[in-house]
């Protein structure tokens, strides 16, 4: 290898390093932000933090299925036990989002046209098990696994639940903001315009 060969797998394993940081932070900050919406602290707040939620991770995604293919040093993935449990993430979640979490979606646009139903909070929780799962890879030390975990998982799983999950909530912000009467709203606004300054 001639020293042009060592100074390209240099800067490519130090771009490599600073995509896993930067990947990590997001999943951890995806992570408190589900945890902290499925409290129920903030029941009014639940739609717009999980849009801004989702929206972050989904830009760590498209950075990942943009690039070239990580491949990790070793051909097997290391075990670090049972994944976390977020059954009661999901729970939370379901009661928060009760009336509003099932929806309607295409699975795949390009091969299939058939309409299944989904569920904003089954989504949530899948992006989560595999953020967290990288996450495991990034804390012990193997950020390359948990590169090619995370960016594997993104384009077969959490990706496509990210997407369809801001889809719905975008949809469900905008009937929440927009779908008002008319008359309230032609009220409001000439209370507005005719407020004293």
């Amino acid at each position: 290898m001639d020293d042009t060969d060592e100074s390209a797998e240099k800067a490519l394993r130090h771009e490599l390093s600073g995509l896993a940081d930067e990947t990590a932070e997001q999943a951890r900050t995806y992570l408190l932000a589900v945890r902290e919406v499925s409290t129920g602290q903030a029941p009014q707040a639940v739609l717009p933090l999980l849009l801004l939620a989702l929206s972050q991770v989904q830009l760590a995604g498209a950075r990942l299925g943009a690039m070239v293919d990580v491949v990790p040093a070793e051909r097997f993935e290391p075990d670090h036990g049972p994944d976390p449990d977020l059954d009661l993430l999901h729970d939370g979640l379901a009661t928060l989002l009760a009336g509003l979490d099932e929806y309607a979606e295409v699975p795949d646009p390009v091969l299939l046209g058939h309409v299944v139903s989904g569920s904003l909070s089954n989504d949530v929780v899948t992006i989560a098990s595999d953020l967290s799962h990288g996450l495991r890879h990034f804390e012990s030390g193997a950020s390359t696994e948990a590169l090619w975990w995370w960016q594997f998982s993104y384009l077969s799983s959490w990706g496509e639940r990210a997407t369809s999950a801001l889809r719905v909530l975008v949809a469900l912000l905008a009937h929440v903001r927009l779908d008002a009467d008319e008359e309230v709203v032609m009220e409001a606004e000439m209370a507005a315009l005719h407020a004293e300054p």
